[in-house]
């Protein structure tokens, strides 16, 4: 399921975050990951579980064994920084075109209703808060895991649980297999995390490189706190 667009007659604010943020997601991939090609940024920059848990950045050539018993090998390059900023920096990262493509469409289309509602800085806080929330759900799953986790997903997962709470009958437009078609937020939003959520009962932490917990947890996040972060306003 790919939105294409949603109702926006509603708005009376431009949405400068949003833009910033998408903004920022482009310029990283582009320039400092070299369109998915430095391998060196983005393992260096990436979450990875077992760093935050234990505090220690992993270097070198490490084998991983997935459910299955296969192996594999993932490079780690040492973190410039303490391992906790990765919390922040890997947000704003993605693993290819197609990664970020998908991403920045679902941010782009349900973004900008939620920060015309909270406003310019509640929506930022929001947005880091839900992202930060993501990633822990995720190193809870595993907290061992030394698979490196990148990119806005889980923070884009709190935003559509905050847009469905509050939005749920607001008509999207969206490309369903081979139909374009109008349907209400609660049944767009409810087929993408219910796709979420079968992915991540049939996959472990470390298939796919798909942090399918981090979406699931972002999405909870996004639900509880939207209401906090909307008080005060007309909602």
């Amino acid at each position: 399921m790919f939105p294409i667009s949603d109702d926006n007659s509603d708005r009376t604010i431009t949405p400068y975050v949003n833009y910033i943020f998408i903004g920022i997601n482009i310029l990283v991939f582009v320039a400092l990951q070299q369109i998915g090609s430095n391998d060196s940024f983005s393992y260096a920059y990436s979450l990875v579980p077992k760093e935050i848990t234990t505090g220690v950045d992993i270097t070198g050539v490490q084998i991983v064994r997935d459910a299955l018993g296969n192996t594999g090998q993932v490079p780690h390059f040492a973190t410039p920084l303490p391992v906790y900023f990765n919390f922040l920096s890997s947000m704003f990262m993605h693993g290819d075109i197609m990664h970020i493509f998908g991403n920045m469409l679902f941010l782009w289309v349900f973004g900008d209703n939620l920060e015309n509602l909270l406003g310019h800085l509640r929506y930022a806080a929001f947005y880091l808060v839900c992202g930060f929330a993501a990633a822990a759900a995720q190193i809870v799953m595993d907290t061992d895991s030394i698979i490196p986790m990148l990119g806005a997903s889980g923070a884009i997962s709190g935003v559509l649980g905050g847009y469905l709470l509050l939005f749920p009958k607001r008509r999207v437009r969206a490309l369903i297999f081979n139909f374009l078609t109008e349907v209400p937020a609660y049944v767009a939003l409810g087929l993408w995390i219910g796709f979420q959520i079968v992915q991540g009962y049939f996959s472990s932490a470390e298939t796919g490189g798909v942090a399918y917990a981090a979406h699931i947890g972002g999405f909870i996040a996004g639900l509880v706190l939207v209401k906090v972060f909307a008080i005060g306003r007309r909602v």
